[in-house]
């Protein structure tokens, strides 16, 4: 079993070029199969979508991401856990310091993640200074999915880049811990890692960066409408599961199951 992972050792994993591997979980169950590899589990809002069935993250509540980052942590005591902020949570740092001090009375998380470049700053150097650890979340923001009109990849022009970059040496500033990049321009992801202190950790934002994180569901091939490209699926685990349950069935319908040694 790993060292849980603390606020300086993950600071500590860029200088030691120690890359970090992140992955969701949503619950206890995967949560425990995850934290023997993980460094980090994002209880992501993510879940809303691939948990929920929902088009997009936004109408989940900080009652069901405190819910499910409880039951992460029951699964995963030794690994260190990010919790989204949910949309509408910290519009105001008023109101974003109230909510992360919800979060941390309700449940044992390690840090919280919100999303935001320099129009965040402000609010994430509120939060630290007030004892709550900020993961930045910067480029493609799941969160903007409806006023930006679906999901664009960033970084794509001049502009684009320079922007990216000061959101990353803003929200560094502010006092964050660690950086998610994604949907980023892998050109554009790798200055921002060599230009900033903290560890960026990509999605969609190349190979080098700090660590990556991917959805769960993704890359073990359970969720099926559709693979982003930047997702590699290391099991086919829908079809696995078809099948698996497909055998039982047919074992129910000829009373193959439950056999001698199944039965009391």
């Amino acid at each position: 079993m790993n060292k849980k992972h603390t606020i300086s050792s993950i600071k500590k994993a860029k200088n030691s070029q120690e890359l970090l591997t992140m992955i969701t979980a949503y619950d206890a169950l995967f949560a425990s199969l995850f934290q023997d590899s993980a460094d980090i589990i994002l209880v992501g809002d993510s879940l809303n979508m691939s948990f929920a069935g929902q088009k997009d993250t936004l109408n989940i509540s900080l009652d069901q991401m405190i819910y499910h980052t409880n039951a992460v942590c029951k699964g995963a005591p030794n690994t260190f856990v990010i919790t989204d902020m949910p949309f509408g949570t910290y519009i105001t740092k008023e109101v974003a310091l109230q909510n992360a001090i919800k979060v941390y009375q309700e449940c044992p998380t390690d840090s919280i993640k919100i999303e935001g470049g320099e129009d965040k700053a402000e609010i994430i150097n509120y939060l630290v200074k007030n004892g709550i650890a900020v993961c930045g979340h910067i480029g493609l923001l799941p969160q903007s999915v409806r006023g930006e009109g679906g999901y664009k990849v960033k970084g794509k022009d001049e502009d684009g880049a320079e922007q990216l970059l000061r959101d990353a040496i803003a929200v560094e500033r502010a006092g964050a811990f660690c950086i998610v990049v994604e949907g980023v321009k892998a050109e554009v992801a790798t200055k921002i890692a060599q230009s900033i202190s903290v560890p960026v950790i990509g999605i969609g934002a190349g190979n080098c960066v700090d660590g990556q994180v991917l959805v769960f569901s993704d890359m073990l091939g359970l969720f099926e409408e559709f693979t982003p490209k930047f997702v590699k699926k290391y099991i086919d685990g829908a079809t696995i599961v078809k099948n698996a349950v497909s055998e039982y069935k047919k074992e129910v319908s000829s009373r193959s199951f439950p056999q001698e040694i199944h039965t009391y």
